[in-house]
């Protein structure tokens, strides 16, 4: 494989490019008008545009891009994540034009695209499953006596959904039927299908996902596990690994049961199996992301590997370089996904231009980032500017490290997910490793992150005060 095209976007683009770059590969970045200036554009060896800033205008015009890849004797086509990640039509459209598709087969995409027929593949391994129906339901009706059975509280989930769209939870039977309409309306919404299952509502979860990686030679492995609880709108923010839960048994378990997921659908390449652990410390499968995730770069550093590396390997037909019990976890690491959000207004995106843009630097932090000063942050895409991490021998260390590195990260002109990133860094849940999906429910408002803000103000002027009055006392000395 001697050249490859990106097709994304931003901050992982850069990545997938820096690693390409080192294995002396030639990398191709496309973009949209409006990213014309992007780093991502600039990073690449060759750039092509490829249509009008909307992303179905671009970015997810698969027919677009392979022609691009075709007329510049492109070897394979690295998707990212989101956009055509995990499309299974593109997937097969690559393959059917002689270019590898650096990521799984579009048939093990097909598959794990459905929540339905993930459940039913994975059935043959004796997964645990959360109790819930096996088929889509339409039929309001039924669905509500299937709910009861089930018995409240249950979870209405579109089928073809992710990213917290199409899902809601119910808590009585009364409230059945218009939160089943709105399920429904949000899946036809988003992804044209308006099929959802449902399922009994783990009360208080955490959100634990298996990274595993498979090569064409029937080797699949895991690379231990990423706790993802902390979330808002179901939507990860923070991230870490090692999970503070799980005991050595339990993390072999799981990473067989994510192994045994992976070769149910013959799959190739880096994915992620997402798991619910509830109070007792029991698993239950929650879908396979058949792609690169947003917060691979824990799993790299506590594994000591390169995963995008990796996924280009095995794309071009090398075995995986090691075993399972070569791999051992080494230290902690963070991250914090930074958004152009308001976390003072409802985490509601914040565009404007980046007036000041400076990133922390230093041993232990690493800032996957896509944007860089005096731009505009685009409408028109997810509004991550980067990917803060930061990693230490412990988690207390990587922990004191990120709340160093938020402060020292410093924007101006919008706002950021970073001091609500510092708020979870200092609470005493997060802390102590005692928290659940629920933590941004359960301790997070605005009014308190307000609070925090006074407090850090007043200690501010304290201190500025106290350094005026020793510098007023040092001037008032008289000369020896």
């Amino acid at each position: 494989m001697k050249k490859i095209l990106v097709a994304n976007r931003g901050e992982i683009a850069i990545r997938v490019m820096r690693t390409a770059k080192k294995m002396g590969i030639t990398t191709v970045a496309v973009y949209s008008d409006i990213d014309r200036h992007m780093p991502h554009v600039t990073v690449a060896d060759e750039a092509v545009c490829i249509g009008k800033a909307p992303s179905s205008e671009s970015y997810l015009r698969g027919d677009k891009i392979i022609e691009v890849a075709k007329s510049l004797n492109v070897d394979g086509i690295h998707p990212g994540y989101g956009f055509l990640s995990e499309n299974d039509e593109f997937a097969e459209l690559c393959e059917k034009n002689d270019l590898t598709f650096i990521g799984p087969k579009s048939k093990a995409i097909t598959v794990m695209g459905s929540k339905l027929a993930a459940k039913e593949t994975v059935k043959a391994y004796n997964i645990p499953m959360v109790p819930g129906t096996d088929e889509a339901i339409t039929d309001i009706p039924e669905a509500k006596n299937i709910a009861k059975k089930i018995g409240f509280p249950i979870l209405i989930k579109a089928s073809a959904g992710g990213g917290g769209k199409g899902m809601r939870i119910v808590e009585n039977e009364g409230e059945f039927e218009s939160q089943m309409d709105r399920a429904i309306s949000e899946a036809v919404n988003a992804f044209g299908d308006g099929s959802v299952f449902i399922e009994k509502y783990v009360g208080s979860p955490r959100h634990i996902e298996i990274q595993v990686m498979a090569d064409m030679h029937g080797n699949v492995i895991h690379l231990f596990e990423r706790e993802c609880s902390i979330q808002r709108r179901h939507q990860k923010v923070v991230e870490e690994a090692p999970s503070t839960v799980l005991t050595p048994e339990l993390r072999e378990a799981m990473g067989q049961a994510a192994i045994n997921v992976a070769r149910s659908c013959d799959y190739v390449g880096a994915g992620t199996v997402e798991f619910l652990l509830d109070e007792n410390k029991n698993f239950y499968f929650l879908e396979m992301n058949t792609r690169l995730q947003v917060e691979h770069p824990v799993s790299e550093i506590i594994a000591g590997v390169d995963l995008v590396e990796l996924q280009i390997k095995v794309a071009r037909g090398d075995e995986l370089p090691f075993k399972q019990e070569d791999l051992t976890i080494n230290g902690h690491a963070l991250e914090l996904r930074v958004y152009a959000e308001d976390p003072l207004n409802d985490f509601l995106p914040s565009v404007g231009t980046l007036e000041t843009y400076k990133l922390p630097v230093g041993k232990g932090i690493r800032v996957d980032n896509g944007i860089e000063e005096g731009m505009d942050v685009p409408i028109y895409y997810d509004p991550m500017l980067s990917k803060l991490i930061t990693y230490g021998e412990t988690r207390m260390e990587a922990i004191q490290l990120m709340k160093e590195a938020i402060d020292n990260y410093n924007v101006k002109g919008i706002e950021t997910t970073l001091p609500f990133g510092k708020f979870v860094c200092e609470h005493d849940a997060f802390i102590s490793g005692d928290f659940d999906t629920h933590f941004v429910k359960r301790y997070y408002s605005p009014e308190v992150l307000e609070e925090q803000y006074r407090a850090e103000a007043e200690i501010a002027a304290l201190l500025a005060l106290n350094h005026h009055l020793k510098e007023r006392k040092i001037l008032r000395l008289p000369n020896s």
